[in-house]
């Protein structure tokens, strides 16, 4: 990827601005930025951006691959690295190609706060996934945080004892209210327990998306704000 403030110069958004219940970016202060995903003039005044780094693939092999062609530079705010999961099993290869990336990104003056997994884990499987995400925990420099996107089931069936040891495990937690490109139907509803989470969790939304925060949520202490997911075109659902 060329260099993030070049392109960041070059790019606009060209769409009306939504409603009041539609997520407009320029209110937000974290992003996504995924690939094929043009940057956008938000991203000048970021506190924090999520770049899709990599992804570890399940077929033929087990693998990790990069999602970027080049290691980008981004000086003016902190980045997290994000990997796309679609297995667990790990081998020492994987491990030891995303340390590698990790000291790239850092090498190139990217000041990398953490590692972002992306992976769907079932909500019936989250202890399986707090003990994978305990042992990535030991392989990481202290000085870089791991966090996960994490599904709307967590907050309304999760297991109490998966959601505890991932709340021992991960600095943050970002819940998505949307899946692929739209947000999730009666999203609210799924919000409703998010009381019973123990580790500091933020929204994310989707831009151009519909969002109505539920009452009580900035009031929460392990509520930490929003991630608004970047798109070339405002998504209405």
């Amino acid at each position: 990827m060329r260099a993030l403030a070049a392109l960041l110069a070059l790019s606009t958004l060209g769409a009306a601005a939504p409603s009041p219940d539609r997520v407009d970016a320029a209110r937000y202060e974290a992003f996504w930025l995924w690939a094929g995903v043009r940057p956008q003039p938000v991203l000048k005044r970021a506190r924090r951006v999520y770049l899709l780094a990599a992804q570890v693939d399940r077929a033929p092999d087990v693998r990790l691959v990069s999602q970027r062609p080049a290691v980008p530079r981004v000086k003016h705010t902190p980045v997290w690295m994000v990997v796309r999961v679609e297995t667990l099993r790990w081998t020492p290869l994987v491990h030891a190609q995303l340390l590698a990336q990790l000291g790239r990104w850092r090498a190139a003056g990217n000041r990398v706060a953490g590692v972002q997994i992306d992976f769907d884990a079932g909500t019936r499987h989250l202890g399986d996934y707090a003990a994978f995400l305990a042992d990535l925990r030991r392989r990481l420099p202290r000085n870089c945080r791991l966090g996960v996107t994490g599904l709307l089931d967590w907050s309304a069936n999760g297991d109490p004892a998966g959601l505890d040891a991932l709340a021992g495990t991960v600095d943050e937690v970002v819940l998505q209210i949307y899946q692929g490109r739209r947000v999730i139907p009666g999203y609210a509803g799924y919000l409703a327990n998010l009381h019973r989470l123990k580790v500091p969790f933020r929204i994310g939304l989707l831009q151009g998306g519909e969002w109505r925060a539920p009452a009580g949520l900035a009031a929460l202490p392990m509520f930490r704000g929003y991630v608004v997911f970047l798109t070339n075109e405002p998504v209405r659902r």
